[in-house]
Protein backbone atom coordinates (compact mmCIF):
# COMPACT_ATOMS: atom_id res chain seq x y z
CA UNK A 1 0.00 0.00 0.00
CA UNK A 2 0.67 3.38 -0.53
CA UNK A 3 1.67 4.24 3.16
CA UNK A 4 5.12 2.02 2.63
CA UNK A 5 6.16 3.85 -0.10
CA UNK A 6 6.21 7.10 2.63
CA UNK A 7 8.00 5.27 5.00
CA UNK A 8 11.93 6.40 5.55
CA UNK A 9 13.23 3.21 5.79
CA UNK A 10 16.89 2.71 7.07
CA UNK A 11 18.09 -0.74 7.55
CA UNK A 12 16.89 -3.08 4.46
CA UNK A 13 17.15 -6.77 4.31
CA UNK A 14 17.12 -8.71 1.45
CA UNK A 15 16.33 -12.36 1.56
CA UNK A 16 17.33 -14.24 -1.86
CA UNK A 17 19.70 -16.74 -0.85
CA UNK A 18 19.87 -19.04 -4.26
CA UNK A 19 19.79 -20.10 -6.89
CA UNK A 20 22.03 -18.92 -9.84
CA UNK A 21 19.27 -17.66 -11.73
CA UNK A 22 17.23 -16.39 -9.03
CA UNK A 23 19.89 -14.29 -7.07
CA UNK A 24 19.95 -12.42 -10.89
CA UNK A 25 16.34 -12.01 -11.35
CA UNK A 26 16.36 -10.46 -8.14
CA UNK A 27 19.13 -7.91 -8.77
CA UNK A 28 16.49 -4.75 -10.32
CA UNK A 29 15.42 -5.22 -7.12
CA UNK A 30 18.23 -4.51 -5.62
CA UNK A 31 18.49 -1.23 -8.00
CA UNK A 32 14.63 -0.09 -7.30
CA UNK A 33 15.29 -0.64 -3.14
CA UNK A 34 18.83 2.04 -3.70
CA UNK A 35 16.42 4.18 -6.22
CA UNK A 36 13.88 4.42 -3.51
CA UNK A 37 16.13 4.41 -0.29
CA UNK A 38 19.46 6.05 -1.23
CA UNK A 39 20.16 6.76 2.27
CA UNK A 40 19.37 3.18 3.53
CA UNK A 41 22.04 0.80 4.47
CA UNK A 42 20.96 -2.59 2.48
CA UNK A 43 22.16 -6.04 3.42
CA UNK A 44 21.56 -8.99 1.00
CA UNK A 45 21.19 -12.55 2.59
CA UNK A 46 22.25 -14.78 0.14
CA UNK A 47 24.02 -18.37 0.34
CA UNK A 48 27.70 -18.72 0.39
CA UNK A 49 27.99 -20.70 -3.33
CA UNK A 50 25.84 -17.40 -4.75
CA UNK A 51 27.54 -14.55 -2.89
CA UNK A 52 30.27 -13.66 -5.33
CA UNK A 53 27.51 -12.76 -8.02
CA UNK A 54 27.01 -9.99 -5.42
CA UNK A 55 30.48 -8.86 -3.90
CA UNK A 56 31.29 -5.28 -4.95
CA UNK A 57 27.90 -4.42 -6.32
CA UNK A 58 27.80 -0.53 -6.07
CA UNK A 59 23.83 -0.60 -4.73
CA UNK A 60 24.80 -3.18 -1.90
CA UNK A 61 26.11 -2.23 1.94
CA UNK A 62 26.27 -5.58 3.05
CA UNK A 63 26.43 -9.47 2.04
CA UNK A 64 25.29 -11.62 5.14
CA UNK A 65 26.16 -15.50 3.95
CA UNK A 66 24.26 -18.69 4.64
CA UNK A 67 25.67 -21.71 4.75
CA UNK A 68 22.90 -23.51 3.86
CA UNK A 69 24.81 -26.71 3.34
CA UNK A 70 26.48 -26.37 7.24
CA UNK A 71 23.08 -24.96 8.71
CA UNK A 72 21.35 -28.12 7.45
CA UNK A 73 22.80 -30.35 10.19
CA UNK A 74 20.60 -27.95 12.90
CA UNK A 75 19.26 -30.50 15.49
CA UNK A 76 22.11 -33.21 14.17
CA UNK A 77 24.87 -31.30 15.49
CA UNK A 78 24.95 -29.40 18.92
CA UNK A 79 27.88 -26.99 17.87
CA UNK A 80 25.93 -26.31 14.41
CA UNK A 81 22.97 -25.62 16.20
CA UNK A 82 24.39 -23.23 18.32
CA UNK A 83 26.44 -21.64 15.53
CA UNK A 84 22.79 -21.14 14.20
CA UNK A 85 21.53 -19.60 17.06
CA UNK A 86 23.89 -16.76 17.30
CA UNK A 87 23.46 -16.30 13.46
CA UNK A 88 19.35 -15.52 13.98
CA UNK A 89 20.73 -13.30 16.98
CA UNK A 90 23.37 -12.03 14.73
CA UNK A 91 20.81 -10.91 11.91
CA UNK A 92 18.38 -9.55 14.71
CA UNK A 93 20.86 -6.92 16.49
CA UNK A 94 21.45 -5.28 12.85
CA UNK A 95 17.77 -3.87 13.92
CA UNK A 96 16.53 -3.93 10.37
CA UNK A 97 13.35 -2.05 9.86
CA UNK A 98 12.36 -3.81 6.58
CA UNK A 99 13.08 -7.34 4.88
CA UNK A 100 12.23 -8.04 1.27
CA UNK A 101 11.64 -11.54 0.81
CA UNK A 102 11.91 -12.66 -2.45
CA UNK A 103 12.73 -16.58 -1.41
CA UNK A 104 9.06 -17.43 -0.01
CA UNK A 105 9.92 -20.27 1.20
CA UNK A 106 9.16 -21.60 5.34
CA UNK A 107 13.18 -20.75 6.33
CA UNK A 108 13.51 -17.17 4.35
CA UNK A 109 10.07 -16.47 6.07
CA UNK A 110 11.73 -17.62 9.75
CA UNK A 111 14.71 -15.21 9.03
CA UNK A 112 12.11 -12.57 8.29
CA UNK A 113 10.32 -12.77 11.41
CA UNK A 114 13.69 -13.49 13.27
CA UNK A 115 15.33 -10.20 12.42
CA UNK A 116 12.77 -8.06 14.51
CA UNK A 117 11.89 -6.14 11.51
CA UNK A 118 8.16 -4.26 11.85
CA UNK A 119 7.68 -4.21 7.96
CA UNK A 120 8.18 -8.00 6.28
CA UNK A 121 6.84 -8.16 2.75
CA UNK A 122 7.09 -11.80 0.65
CA UNK A 123 4.91 -13.72 -1.68
CA UNK A 124 0.88 -14.03 -0.30
CA UNK A 125 1.75 -17.57 -2.25
CA UNK A 126 5.03 -18.39 -0.43
CA UNK A 127 4.95 -21.75 -0.02
CA UNK A 128 5.54 -24.13 3.09
CA UNK A 129 3.69 -21.24 4.84
CA UNK A 130 6.21 -18.93 4.57
CA UNK A 131 3.47 -16.21 4.03
CA UNK A 132 2.40 -16.44 8.32
CA UNK A 133 5.49 -14.52 8.93
CA UNK A 134 4.79 -11.32 6.71
CA UNK A 135 3.60 -8.64 7.92
CA UNK A 136 2.50 -7.47 4.40
CA UNK A 137 1.98 -9.74 1.29
CA UNK A 138 2.16 -9.53 -2.65
CA UNK A 139 -0.16 -11.43 -4.55
CA UNK A 140 1.22 -12.59 -8.38
CA UNK A 141 -2.51 -13.48 -10.35
CA UNK A 142 -0.54 -14.10 -13.50
CA UNK A 143 1.17 -17.88 -13.00
CA UNK A 144 3.09 -17.49 -16.20
CA UNK A 145 5.20 -13.87 -15.19
CA UNK A 146 8.39 -13.36 -15.20
CA UNK A 147 10.67 -14.05 -12.57
CA UNK A 148 11.97 -10.57 -12.96
CA UNK A 149 8.40 -8.89 -13.33
CA UNK A 150 6.97 -10.97 -10.33
CA UNK A 151 9.74 -9.84 -8.15
CA UNK A 152 9.02 -6.24 -9.28
CA UNK A 153 5.80 -6.41 -7.90
CA UNK A 154 7.39 -5.36 -4.47
CA UNK A 155 7.88 -1.91 -6.55
CA UNK A 156 4.47 -0.93 -6.09
CA UNK A 157 4.45 -1.27 -2.67
CA UNK A 158 7.70 0.26 -1.62
CA UNK A 159 7.87 3.37 -4.01
CA UNK A 160 10.53 1.91 -7.06
CA UNK A 161 7.61 0.70 -9.39
CA UNK A 162 8.49 3.58 -12.01
CA UNK A 163 12.29 2.83 -11.80
CA UNK A 164 13.70 0.83 -14.92
CA UNK A 165 14.24 -2.36 -14.73
CA UNK A 166 17.90 -3.29 -14.92
CA UNK A 167 20.49 -5.69 -14.36
CA UNK A 168 24.18 -5.01 -12.93
CA UNK A 169 27.42 -7.69 -12.67
CA UNK A 170 30.42 -5.92 -11.85
CA UNK A 171 33.52 -7.42 -13.57
CA UNK A 172 36.09 -7.52 -11.19
CA UNK A 173 39.70 -6.20 -13.27
CA UNK A 174 41.77 -9.38 -12.01
CA UNK A 175 38.80 -11.70 -12.96
CA UNK A 176 39.41 -10.21 -16.65
CA UNK A 177 42.76 -10.50 -16.87
CA UNK A 178 43.41 -14.37 -15.62
CA UNK A 179 40.49 -14.60 -18.50
CA UNK A 180 42.52 -12.93 -20.64
CA UNK A 181 45.73 -14.93 -19.27
CA UNK A 182 43.82 -18.12 -19.64
CA UNK A 183 42.84 -17.05 -23.25
CA UNK A 184 46.01 -16.08 -24.58
CA UNK A 185 47.47 -19.25 -23.75
CA UNK A 186 45.18 -20.90 -25.91
CA UNK A 187 45.76 -19.25 -28.63
CA UNK A 188 42.90 -16.60 -28.48
CA UNK A 189 44.32 -12.95 -28.59
CA UNK A 190 43.37 -10.04 -26.89
CA UNK A 191 39.85 -8.78 -28.36
CA UNK A 192 39.45 -11.57 -30.53
CA UNK A 193 35.89 -12.49 -31.03
CA UNK A 194 34.68 -15.91 -29.55
CA UNK A 195 31.51 -18.06 -28.92
CA UNK A 196 31.15 -19.15 -25.69
CA UNK A 197 29.38 -22.39 -24.54
CA UNK A 198 27.81 -24.07 -21.46
CA UNK A 199 26.71 -27.48 -22.40
CA UNK A 200 26.36 -28.43 -18.63
CA UNK A 201 23.42 -27.78 -16.91
CA UNK A 202 21.95 -29.21 -13.20
CA UNK A 203 18.62 -30.66 -14.00
CA UNK A 204 19.33 -33.65 -16.64
CA UNK A 205 16.24 -32.82 -18.42
CA UNK A 206 17.11 -29.40 -19.36
CA UNK A 207 20.40 -31.14 -20.85
CA UNK A 208 20.49 -31.18 -24.66
CA UNK A 209 22.60 -33.62 -26.04
CA UNK A 210 26.51 -33.05 -25.93
CA UNK A 211 27.07 -34.58 -29.31
CA UNK A 212 24.73 -31.84 -30.75
CA UNK A 213 26.41 -29.71 -29.03
CA UNK A 214 29.53 -30.66 -30.36
CA UNK A 215 28.02 -30.78 -33.79
CA UNK A 216 27.75 -26.82 -33.98
CA UNK A 217 30.79 -26.07 -32.09
CA UNK A 218 32.17 -28.01 -35.29
CA UNK A 219 30.38 -26.22 -37.54
CA UNK A 220 30.78 -22.59 -35.95
CA UNK A 221 34.60 -23.34 -36.09
CA UNK A 222 34.81 -24.67 -39.86
CA UNK A 223 31.88 -21.92 -41.02
CA UNK A 224 32.43 -18.75 -38.89
CA UNK A 225 35.94 -19.31 -38.24
CA UNK A 226 35.39 -18.42 -34.72
CA UNK A 227 36.73 -19.99 -31.64
CA UNK A 228 34.75 -21.98 -29.32
CA UNK A 229 34.97 -21.91 -25.18
CA UNK A 230 33.18 -24.22 -23.31
CA UNK A 231 32.52 -23.43 -19.05
CA UNK A 232 31.39 -25.46 -16.70
CA UNK A 233 30.88 -26.07 -13.16
CA UNK A 234 33.22 -28.77 -11.25
CA UNK A 235 30.09 -31.81 -11.99
CA UNK A 236 30.02 -30.69 -15.68
CA UNK A 237 33.80 -31.46 -16.69
CA UNK A 238 32.72 -34.51 -18.26
CA UNK A 239 29.91 -33.04 -20.49
CA UNK A 240 32.10 -30.50 -21.76
CA UNK A 241 35.41 -32.74 -21.78
CA UNK A 242 33.09 -34.73 -24.27
CA UNK A 243 32.08 -31.68 -26.40
CA UNK A 244 36.01 -31.31 -26.73
CA UNK A 245 36.77 -34.66 -27.80
CA UNK A 246 34.03 -34.01 -30.25
CA UNK A 247 35.46 -31.35 -31.71
CA UNK A 248 38.72 -32.86 -32.57
CA UNK A 249 40.32 -30.89 -29.49
CA UNK A 250 39.65 -27.82 -31.16
CA UNK A 251 37.85 -26.04 -28.74
CA UNK A 252 39.15 -24.07 -25.58
CA UNK A 253 38.02 -26.18 -22.54
CA UNK A 254 37.66 -24.11 -19.70
CA UNK A 255 35.13 -26.53 -17.65
CA UNK A 256 35.85 -26.92 -14.23
CA UNK A 257 38.87 -23.90 -14.40
CA UNK A 258 36.96 -20.66 -13.19
CA UNK A 259 35.28 -19.26 -10.61
CA UNK A 260 32.21 -17.44 -10.96
CA UNK A 261 34.37 -13.84 -11.57
CA UNK A 262 35.99 -15.45 -14.05
CA UNK A 263 32.85 -16.65 -15.76
CA UNK A 264 31.25 -13.17 -15.41
CA UNK A 265 34.45 -12.02 -17.49
CA UNK A 266 34.31 -14.63 -20.15
CA UNK A 267 30.12 -13.93 -20.61
CA UNK A 268 30.90 -9.79 -20.95
CA UNK A 269 33.39 -10.44 -23.80
CA UNK A 270 32.13 -12.92 -26.09
CA UNK A 271 30.13 -12.30 -28.99
CA UNK A 272 27.29 -15.12 -28.86
CA UNK A 273 26.74 -17.33 -25.94
CA UNK A 274 25.35 -20.90 -26.64
CA UNK A 275 23.52 -22.31 -23.55
CA UNK A 276 20.62 -23.94 -21.70
CA UNK A 277 18.41 -22.91 -19.37
CA UNK A 278 21.21 -22.03 -16.70
CA UNK A 279 22.99 -20.08 -14.35
CA UNK A 280 25.53 -18.63 -17.26
CA UNK A 281 22.38 -17.99 -19.96
CA UNK A 282 21.16 -15.39 -16.93
CA UNK A 283 24.42 -14.37 -16.45
CA UNK A 284 23.99 -13.48 -21.01
CA UNK A 285 20.35 -12.18 -20.25
CA UNK A 286 21.84 -9.71 -17.27
CA UNK A 287 24.81 -8.14 -19.34
CA UNK A 288 22.62 -8.31 -22.57
CA UNK A 289 24.84 -10.54 -25.16
CA UNK A 290 23.84 -11.96 -28.11
CA UNK A 291 22.93 -15.85 -27.37
CA UNK A 292 21.14 -18.95 -27.99
CA UNK A 293 18.64 -20.19 -25.34
CA UNK A 294 17.73 -24.10 -25.11
CA UNK A 295 14.59 -25.00 -23.46
CA UNK A 296 12.85 -27.87 -23.17
CA UNK A 297 11.41 -28.72 -19.88
CA UNK A 298 11.00 -25.76 -18.59
CA UNK A 299 9.21 -22.30 -19.23
CA UNK A 300 10.84 -19.48 -21.15
CA UNK A 301 7.84 -17.38 -20.33
CA UNK A 302 8.83 -17.75 -16.59
CA UNK A 303 12.74 -17.85 -16.47
CA UNK A 304 13.67 -17.05 -20.21
CA UNK A 305 15.96 -14.80 -21.22
CA UNK A 306 14.27 -11.62 -19.63
CA UNK A 307 13.02 -9.40 -22.58
CA UNK A 308 14.53 -11.43 -25.62
CA UNK A 309 12.07 -13.85 -26.55
CA UNK A 310 13.51 -13.77 -29.92
CA UNK A 311 16.64 -15.96 -28.11
CA UNK A 312 14.56 -19.32 -26.86
CA UNK A 313 15.18 -22.28 -29.31
CA UNK A 314 12.63 -25.07 -28.07
CA UNK A 315 10.36 -27.15 -29.68
CA UNK A 316 6.19 -26.36 -29.68
CA UNK A 317 5.43 -29.71 -27.61
CA UNK A 318 2.24 -30.45 -26.05
CA UNK A 319 4.21 -31.52 -22.69
CA UNK A 320 6.32 -28.79 -22.69
CA UNK A 321 6.98 -27.25 -20.03
CA UNK A 322 6.94 -30.19 -17.53
CA UNK A 323 9.35 -29.00 -15.24
CA UNK A 324 10.71 -32.47 -14.46
CA UNK A 325 13.77 -33.32 -13.13
CA UNK A 326 14.89 -36.99 -13.82
CA UNK A 327 14.58 -37.92 -17.24
CA UNK A 328 13.73 -41.61 -16.23
CA UNK A 329 9.84 -39.78 -14.96
CA UNK A 330 9.76 -38.56 -18.96
CA UNK A 331 7.14 -40.44 -20.60
CA UNK A 332 8.16 -38.87 -23.92
CA UNK A 333 11.66 -40.20 -24.50
CA UNK A 334 12.88 -36.38 -23.75
CA UNK A 335 12.02 -35.35 -26.86
CA UNK A 336 11.98 -31.62 -25.61
CA UNK A 337 16.12 -32.01 -26.03
CA UNK A 338 16.59 -35.22 -28.39
CA UNK A 339 14.21 -34.37 -31.33
CA UNK A 340 15.64 -30.89 -30.90
CA UNK A 341 17.73 -30.83 -34.30
CA UNK A 342 21.40 -28.80 -34.36
CA UNK A 343 19.41 -27.36 -37.53
CA UNK A 344 17.69 -25.08 -35.43
CA UNK A 345 20.56 -24.35 -32.98
CA UNK A 346 22.06 -23.29 -36.98
CA UNK A 347 19.80 -21.13 -38.26
CA UNK A 348 19.17 -19.13 -35.10
CA UNK A 349 23.18 -18.35 -34.51
CA UNK A 350 24.04 -17.56 -38.98
CA UNK A 351 20.95 -14.69 -38.03
CA UNK A 352 23.31 -13.92 -35.08
CA UNK A 353 26.69 -13.91 -36.81
CA UNK A 354 25.66 -13.44 -40.64
CA UNK A 355 22.67 -11.28 -40.48
CA UNK A 356 20.41 -14.48 -41.58
CA UNK A 357 22.16 -16.52 -44.35
CA UNK A 358 23.08 -20.07 -42.98
CA UNK A 359 26.01 -21.65 -43.83
CA UNK A 360 25.75 -25.11 -44.94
Amino acid sequence: MSELCEHPFRRILLIKPSSFGDVIHALPVLNGLRQAYPDARISWLVSTACATLLEGHPALDEIILFDRKRYGRIGRDLQITVEFGRFVLDLRSRNFDLVVDLQGLFRSGFFALASGAPVRIGFAAAREFGAMFYSHRISCKDPDMHAVDRNYLFGRRLGFEQVPITFELPVRPQARESVQGMLEQAGIAPNQPYVLMAPGTRWETKLWPADYFAAIARWILEQHRLPIVLIGAGDEVDIARHVHEQTGGRTVNLAGQTALPEVIALVTDTVLAVMHDSGPMHLATALNKPMVAIFGPTSPQRTGPYRHPEAVTRLDLSCSPCYLKKVADCPYNHRCMKDLSPDLIRARISELLTGGETAQ
